[in-house]
C-alpha cells in the first residue's frame, strides 16, 4: 500500500468576496505541480457560494463534472435543455463530452451554500454530453457507506463514463469500516468532510485527504463522530 497525504492546511484558496473558493489540486491562479490530480481526479474545489451569487454560463469539453452540494442548493441550467436545484443530500453529474454551456448559482438569496465541484477525466472522450442527478438523502444510514456514483448503468446509482465509484457515509466514533478497491488497478482518494479518521497510521481531520493506491483494500478507523466520501478511480 502507497499513500500520499493532502492536509487541509496545504489547499490552495482563492477569496473573491462573493466565492470562497478550497481547491485539493491545481486550478485557476492556483498552481503546484505536486498536486495536479490523484490518477484520473483531476479537480476537487470545496466552494462557499455567497446567496445569489454563482457561476454564469462557461463552456466544458471532455470532463465528467459532479456536484454534491454540502449545504444549500445550486440552481443548474445547461445548453442541452436542463434546469433545476440541487440540494444538500443530492447529487448531480454531467458528461460533458464534445462540449456543454451550463451555469450554477446558489438557490438561495438569504444564506450561502457550500458545494463540492469535482472534475474526473472521462474514460471515453468526444462522447454526446449528458445530465443526471439523484437524490439519496432517503438512503444515507448512520454506519454505512452509499455508493453515489458508479461505472454500472443502475436505478440506485448516477452512472459516470469512467470506471470510478463514489461512495459516502456517516459513522459514529470507534467504527471500523474495510473497503474494498472497486476495480483492478484503481487507488482511492478519501476526503473528510467532518471529524477525524485513521487510514494505516494517518491521522484525518476535517477536510484532510489520503491517496490510497497499490492496494486492493483499506481500513478506516473513526477517531470521532465523522462523514468522508471516497473516490476510487483509476491511477493509469
Amino acid at each position: 500500500m502507497k499513500t500520499i497525504f493532502y492536509p487541509e492546511s496545504e489547499r490552495g484558496h482563492n477569496d473573491i468576496g462573493w466565492l470562497k473558493a478550497n481547491f485539493s489540486f491545481s486550478f485557476a491562479s492556483y498552481y503546484n505541480p505536486e498536486k495536479m490530480n490523484f490518477g484520473a481526479l483531476r479537480v476537487l474545489n470545496d466552494d462557499i457560494i455567497a446567496a445569489g451569487r454563482g457561476f454564469g454560463s462557461h463552456p466544458h469539453d471532455n470532463m465528467e463534472i459532479i456536484t454534491i452540494p454540502l449545504k444549500g442548493g445550486l440552481e443548474h441550467k445547461d445548453s442541452m435543455g436542463n434546469t433545476g436545484v440541487v440540494n444538500a443530500g443530492e447529487v448531480q453529474v454531467m458528461s460533458a463530452g464534445t462540449g456543454v454551456y451550463h451555469s450554477e448559482y446558489n438557490a438561495s438569496h438569504k444564506e450561502a451554500a457550500n458545494t463540492l465541484q469535482i472534475w474526473l477525466c472521462p474514460k471515453e472522450r468526444n462522447i454526446q454530453p449528458r445530465y443526471d442527478q439523484m437524490s439519496f438523502k432517503e438512503r444515507f444510514k448512520l454506519n454505512e457507506l452509499t455508493t453515489l456514483i458508479s461505472p454500472q448503468k443502475s436505478k440506485d446509482t448516477l452512472w459516470i463514463n469512467q470506471d470510478a465509484t463514489f461512495s459516502m457515509g456517516k459513522f459514529e466514533a470507534g467504527q471500523t469500516i474495510n473497503y474494498d478497491i472497486k476495480t483492478k488497478g484503481n487507488g482511492a482518494y478519501i476526503f473528510v468532510l467532518d471529524g477525524a479518521a485513521k487510514i494505516n497510521s494517518q491521522v484525518l481531520n476535517k477536510k484532510d485527504a489520503l491517496g490510497v493506491y497499490d492496494t486492493s483494500s483499506l481500513t478506516i478507523i473513526t477517531e470521532e463522530p465523522s462523514r468522508f466520501l471516497i473516490i476510487d478511480v483509476p491511477m493509469s
